[in-house]
């Protein structure tokens, strides 16, 4: 056995893997990095977004201010492992992390926490909602369906636009993801607001605020990210569009945003309750482009072979909890209304 290892190492030093890749690489399989952060994410970001729901209804308490603070560093140290394990993925795979499903799902919760980050010195609630969302897209990450494997890349993959289109198209999906998620926050805060309660209406003008600044953000990479794709096309396959069921579903959500983020100049669209709203149902259209068309479509980017993968149970009770919410709190908005706008 040692021998044969040995001519291996003489005859195929190029291509074997190293000692030091192989010994991280056992690590990486034991640690087990991003399904131990989906419990952290979660427990921290619930007990995180609670004192904060506490602080609203609540005086100012200084030992409350300061339990805050230490949730809000669990939360930094948690991001700093993640991105730790996305550089030790990216060492022992060769490749960056995000060239099939189960890599982009976790580098899509990695982008969502980022952009949580970005927002959270003017609003905690948000960076503890992104720690719940980046927890349920981790949740999906580890799900059966989804193969954590590290294998080599696909020639068509093996490219620098891995690095460039795939990176920046589904960091768009994180700030988009953002986007519903602040929007079903503040439907929720129109459903549980006390009449006349300034604290709670400041609040969801602040996070409309930020919904908009994070949907303009998610917009542009999702615009650029889909240009680029064509660029690779063209490289790839000899021409820039194809009409592929990506390439149409992509153009669908540009166009879905594109519409969100123009609804403040509609007379008719400029209600708070409107904007959220919207916000949360248009990232269906996100869902569609990313895992409907690999699982559900034939096409030059779809997964699908054989029986398509059954739709979990949990998305029909989400369509249906988001329909009840949306509901009362469109009936509640008619009095939340004149302060809130």
């Amino acid at each position: 056995m040692g021998s044969m290892h040995n001519y291996q190492k003489q005859m195929g030093k190029e291509v074997i893997i190293s000692d030091q890749k192989l010994q991280f690489e056992i690590f990486y399989n034991k640690a087990r990095i991003f399904n131990n952060l989906f419990f952290f994410y979660f427990g921290i970001g619930l007990i995180f977004l609670t004192l904060l729901f506490v602080q609203l209804f609540s005086t100012e308490s200084k030992m409350l201010n300061g339990t805050i603070k230490v949730f809000y560093w669990l939360i930094v140290l948690g991001f700093i492992v993640h991105t730790a394990g996305l550089i030790l993925l990216w060492y022992i795979s060769g490749h960056a992390p995000w060239s099939n499903a189960y890599e982009s799902m976790v580098y899509i919760a990695w982008a969502t926490l980022l952009s949580g980050f970005i927002f959270s010195k003017n609003s905690k609630i948000t960076l503890a909602a992104t720690s719940l969302l980046t927890s349920f897209i981790l949740m999906v990450a580890h799900l059966n369906w989804l193969d954590p494997e590290i294998t080599n890349l696909v020639p068509v993959l093996n490219s620098y636009w891995l690095m460039i289109h795939v990176a920046i198209i589904t960091a768009s999906y994180g700030f988009l993801a953002l986007g519903a998620l602040l929007g079903l926050f503040n439907l929720i805060l129109i459903i549980i607001a006390p009449r006349n309660s300034e604290k709670i209406k400041l609040t969801f003008k602040e996070l409309t605020t930020i919904n908009e600044m994070t949907i303009t953000i998610g917009l542009f990479m999702l615009t650029i990210g889909t240009f680029l794709g064509g660029v690779w096309a063209n490289e790839s396959w000899g021409r820039y569009w194809g009409w592929d069921a990506k390439e149409t579903w992509a153009l669908a959500s540009v166009l879905v945003y594109s519409f969100v983020a123009h609804m403040r100049f509609i007379p008719g669209l400029r209600g708070g309750f409107a904007y959220n709203f919207t916000t949360l149902v248009s990232f269906s259209a996100i869902i569609m482009t990313y895992f409907g068309v690999n699982y559900y479509l034939s096409g030059l980017h779809s997964y699908a072979a054989g029986d398509p993968v059954p739709i979990p149970s949990f998305v029909y009770y989400t369509i249906v909890i988001v329909a009840i919410l949306s509901f009362i709190s469109y009936r509640r908005f008619k009095s939340f209304k004149s302060d809130a706008d």
